[in-house]
């Protein structure tokens, strides 16, 4: 399978149509199969009183209300419409993660191939039961969770209808760090849920994300932005467009790397064997009939004569006729 590369957009727009759609043609260019937004009303989402996580907190350099930030990160419905037409336009596929069920309702009418499960609705029941019912492949980010937790929302969705269900690992911090990426606990999923396993990526660079292709991932998801300069909660752990095109190539290139499972030499180095193994030839002038010896025989490049592998059968066998020096020896 072509490992899916999901170009994770999110709220980098920072509310503004224009830049969403300027993040689509970002994501074109870089050659991911999808670009993801994420879809909500903040007043469905978040009370008015919650809090911010500690790394939007850092990031934004300010302390405010969930609500208030993610307000100012809403695109309407009617936004979300052009933006599809836009994506359809540009010939890229079109995902966006619902964060409420009137969210669901709306992005059922737009035809999208892949649900995708932010890892903070894991554990909401009617939210998986909803989703699962459309009958569609699903994509379950599993950051915070234990391996109960995500048993349990896997269970609920295969249960409900879902056709599919690709796992995918991640750790919700922005940006992870390397030590807490802990890949090893994707092979765990693998295990428990079979060869549909992935990665969402959160770390800094695009480092990780290969890594996780080369230990079989299927799908990597990434957040990108214009720059990471921008203000937002999540351009700091984003990629550039320069570095998303990066690893697209990267990823292609590790999965063209990966070949069969047969241990065999290329075409080329069937050419380049010739070159660098040696053959059995005369080591001085050898006469028709005379034994072959370890005096009058030695091991030289190139390799397109007797292999040294029957070095033991070559001796004491006597030559068929005269050889110079250095010639390959004939039986």
């Amino acid at each position: 399978m072509r490992t899916l590369i999901i170009a994770e957009a999110g709220v980098n727009h920072n509310g503004s149509l224009q830049l969403a759609k300027q993040l689509v043609d970002i994501a074109c260019e870089a050659g991911v199969d999808i670009v993801k937004f994420q879809t909500f009303k903040a007043e469905n989402l978040v009370t008015h009183t919650a809090v911010m996580a500690d790394y939007q907190i850092q990031n934004l350099g300010q302390d405010s209300s969930q609500f208030d930030m993610l307000k100012k990160l809403e695109l309407s419905f009617r936004d979300f419409l052009e933006l599809k037409a836009h994506c359809d336009q540009k010939g890229i596929e079109f995902i966006s993660t619902p964060f409420d069920l009137e969210s669901i309702d709306f992005l059922s009418q737009l035809n999208m191939k892949y649900w995708k499960i932010p890892s903070g609705e894991l554990t909401n029941l009617p939210y998986l039961e909803k989703i699962a019912k459309l009958e569609h492949p699903v994509i379950l980010s599993t950051g915070m969770a234990t391996m109960d937790e995500v048993r349990a929302s896997y269970d609920i969705l295969i249960k409900n209808g879902a056709s599919e269900v690709f796992v995918l690992h991640c750790t919700s911090d922005y940006p992870t760090q390397f030590s807490d990426v802990n890949m090893n606990a994707m092979l765990s999923m693998k295990q428990e849920f079979g060869d549909n396993i992935g990665y969402s990526d959160h770390t800094q660079g695009i480092l990780i994300p290969t890594v996780a292709v080369s230990m079989g991932a299927k799908i990597i998801e990434k957040h990108f932005t214009i720059s990471k300069t921008m203000e937002g909660p999540d351009h700091k752990a984003s990629l550039e467009p320069s570095e998303l095109k990066e690893l697209v190539n990267n990823i292609r290139n590790i999965e063209s790397c990966f070949g069969s499972f047969v241990k065999q030499p290329t075409l080329e180095e069937l050419n380049t064997r010739l070159v660098a193994r040696k053959s059995i030839m005369a080591s001085r002038k050898i006469e028709q009939g005379e034994t072959f010896t370890s005096e009058n025989l030695s091991i030289k490049r190139p390799g397109s004569g007797i292999s040294p592998m029957k070095w033991y059968e070559v001796i004491g066998q006597k030559a068929s006729r005269s050889f110079v020096k250095d010639e390959l020896i004939e039986l």
